[in-house]
């Protein structure tokens, strides 16, 4: 049997009930977890910071070296290129798997089959190869007048050949991640267009890509992030020019490896820092309207107008 608590107060017919006094749950265990952590995390730090192996007076003397410097830069040009080659290729990709073509179909698979299926570094080693695979390229008419003539075997542009292996690389998975977002719109969304007279285009451009982005950007993120880190591969190539090969040759000179390497995970994580800055406003651009869940700024402007409309 249940007994009515004498302390709670009935509200009368037509009143308003009382407010609900929240009172926030005890949860000490958060509280010993995240003390073991910054105990442990102290720990480290401070056996990081007096064990004379890390060398940190290395470590503060070629973090703003202008090897290094140079070294972040054109990691940085490799990244960006080779992404905009796997986006361009990527999407194009995309709507090949997606054609009712079957020959595009196709090939648009066995690209991805080889690209998908091969490791990128073993891809990076042919790239370095293709001198001594192809010692020229000729275009023209067979056994008539060429219009263009590149003499490969002399070609000394390992900053192209690691752009080109990078983002073909890419390319393969770009072009599922774009397939995918196309195809998570609904084909309810391509009729009501098509019903209001939009054209292929219109369709595309208005409805099915910036739905699509929702999907599309946050792995698109991931890649370019990860593309970031796989430039340290392009010493298949052989290229050295990038941030991890001009810490590699300074360490191969003062053998200390350890600081040269702390910072080269230095500038990696200052560089990724920034992209995943852009990546979380690019997200929060395009998920506009996708939750019900209103914003601070939506918030204070529905406030505004509920007292513009009570001052009335």
């Amino acid at each position: 049997m249940i007994e009515k608590d004498s302390t709670v107060t009935v509200p009368g017919p037509g009143a308003e009930p009382e407010p609900i006094k929240a009172v926030p749950l005890r949860r000490p265990g958060r509280w010993i977890a995240a003390a073991i952590i910054l105990i442990l995390v102290g720990l480290f730090a401070y056996g990081a910071a007096t064990n004379p192996a890390y060398r940190w007076d290395t470590y503060g003397r070629y973090l703003f070296d202008s090897r290094i410097t140079q070294g972040a830069i054109v990691t940085l040009e490799l990244t960006v290129l080779a992404m905009a080659i796997a986006v361009g290729l990527g999407t194009v990709l995309a709507v090949m798997r997606l054609s009712p073509n079957p020959v595009l179909r196709t090939a648009a698979w066995v690209y991805l089959w080889i690209f998908r299926g091969t490791p990128v570094y073993v891809q990076l080693v042919f790239w370095g190869l293709v001198p001594s695979i192809y010692k020229q390229i000729d275009l023209g008419v067979p056994f008539g007048p060429q219009f263009f003539h590149l003499d490969v075997q002399n070609l000394q542009a390992a900053f192209l050949f690691a752009v080109i292996g990078l983002g073909l690389n890419e390319a393969a998975y770009m072009a599922e991640i774009v397939r995918a977002g196309i195809n998570s719109v609904g084909e309810g969304q391509r009729e009501a267009s098509v019903a209001l007279g939009m054209s292929w285009t219109q369709t595309m451009r208005r409805t099915v890509l910036p739905q699509a982005m929702r999907v599309i950007i946050p792995p698109t993120g991931n890649e370019l992030i990860g593309m970031l880190k796989t430039t340290s591969l392009v010493t298949a190539i052989p290229l050295s020019t990038d941030l991890f090969g001009r810490a590699r040759d300074i360490y191969g000179v003062n053998f200390q490896p350890i600081p040269l390497l702390l910072v080269c995970a230095t500038w990696y994580l200052a560089i990724t820092s920034v992209l995943m800055v852009g990546q979380y406003y690019l997200e929060r651009y395009y998920s506009r309207g996708a939750t019900r869940q209103l914003t601070a700024k939506q918030l204070q402007e529905l406030a505004t107008a509920q007292a513009a409309v009570k001052a009335k």
